[in-house]
């Protein structure tokens, strides 16, 4: 079984081609050069370790859907 995503790394795979693992493999390890953060390539490179790491069946069983922060109308 795979490791689990964080909610981090389930919003940047959202940016993302989810059609396959395959896909999604080829366009981060395409985009990760262009990153500047350094925070964004260590999240980036773990989502590739995981994703290379799991089958085309777990990936499949993914939800993958962005997580938003639950904002107080005051804060906005």
């Amino acid at each position: 079984m795979f490791e689990l995503l964080t909610i981090e790394e389930v919003n940047l795979i959202c940016i993302f081609d989810t059609s396959s693992r395959d896909a999604l493999i080829t366009e981060l390890s395409a985009a990760v050069p262009e990153f500047e953060e350094p925070e964004m390539i260590e999240i980036a490179e773990n989502v590739l370790d995981k994703l290379n790491n799991m089958t085309d069946a777990d990936f499949t069983a993914l939800e993958l859907y962005p997580e938003y922060e639950d904002y107080d109308d005051e804060e906005v």
